[in-house]
């Protein structure tokens, strides 16, 4: 597999890493504003999303709450450019100065519960900044013509929440972060691979251009949904390239502090299941959505739970970054 793409990211999470965002922190808010935001923020996430509801479930009650209130923070910087208004960016900037810049007071639930955790947990303000930028391509982008063009974007989108998610939920060394990068790209990978429906309906198509060449696949076709021999070749190959990114970050977990491990272990392996789906609905993603459901999570946590305390398959690699 080619990592010269990882080493890009690897590189921009360490130098992000430096930005602390815990100097002098004390609560700003009554306990009583404090606790009403916790309480939106976990609605929020029980509402949107399922899956990260019952894997952040497994944390301690101080975690749960951060890592709901950062599912939040990127929950409504997502909505302001997937529900596209004349006035997106601008919507977006004051998002930013209000919850990254610090410019404005802060009056919204979502935005003191992220103030109050990423000032607790000390999260480096500059991923969170990240993820904002990364957030706001998909007010100017729509295709991407390669795989490392796509592993810039799901590093702005998704690595930044999983390094944030780190350190809500500990870890032992920067060993973590090539681990943390991997996964982040391989969950957005999932969600691109899930969603190609959906997100056509919003004129964008996450899928590397020169891979869809590769297998002789156009944009007709996608806007067609045509699951022919080809889809199916083009979508076992995107899907055996995230197992395998699952594979070599999982092991990660077991760099995270241990009251942690099941909760980030669940959220990975569920949603790898999604892939499983995506098979088993013979690589259709533009007319049946990939789902595993709750009986189905409930029967792999068990396993789950097995493998977060006991260790995944490969070897933790001492953190480096190769020059290629």
């Amino acid at each position: 597999m080619d990592v010269s793409w990882e080493n890009i990211l690897v590189t921009r999470a360490v130098e992000a890493e430096e930005s602390y965002n815990c100097d002098d922190f004390t609560t700003i808010q009554d306990e009583i504003t404090l606790d009403n935001a916790y309480k939106y923020c976990d609605e929020l996430t029980q509402y949107h999303s399922r899956t990260f509801y019952m894997a952040s479930s497994l944390l301690p009650l101080e975690k749960r709450r951060g890592v709901r209130a950062l599912y939040a923070f990127c929950r409504v910087s997502d909505d302001l450019v997937d529900r596209p208004r004349a006035n997106s960016a601008q919507l977006l900037a004051d998002w930013r100065a209000t919850t990254v810049d610090s410019n404005s007071s802060l009056d919204d639930h979502v935005a003191i519960a992220w103030d109050h955790t990423s000032r607790h947990f000390c999260i480096p303000w500059r991923y969170a900044e990240q993820l904002i930028d990364g957030v706001a391509m998909d007010l100017k982008k729509t295709r991407y013509s390669s795989f490392q063009e796509l592993a810039s974007y799901c590093y702005g989108v998704a690595c930044t929440v999983g390094l944030m998610s780190m350190h809500i939920v500990g870890f032992r060394s920067e060993e973590a972060i090539p681990y943390a990068v991997r996964l982040g790209v391989a969950l957005q990978l999932t969600n691109i691979l899930r969603d190609v429906g959906e997100d056509l309906q919003l004129d964008r198509i996450y899928l590397p251009e020169d891979e869809l060449n590769a297998f002789g696949i156009n944009e007709v076709d996608i806007e067609m949904g045509k699951v022919d021999d080809k889809w199916r070749e083009f979508m076992r190959y995107q899907i055996d390239r995230v197992r395998k990114l699952y594979q070599s970050a999982l092991p990660g977990i077991s760099l995270l502090d241990p009251d942690g491990r099941f909760a980030i272990g669940a959220a990975a392996e569920l949603y790898q299941a999604i892939l499983t789906s995506i098979e088993n609905n013979d690589y259709d993603v533009f007319s049946k959505r990939a789902s595993i459901g709750k009986i189905g999570k409930l029967r792999r946590l068990p396993g789950i739970w097995w493998r977060t305390r006991n260790g995944y398959r490969e070897e933790i690699i001492p953190f480096q970054i190769t020059n290629n």
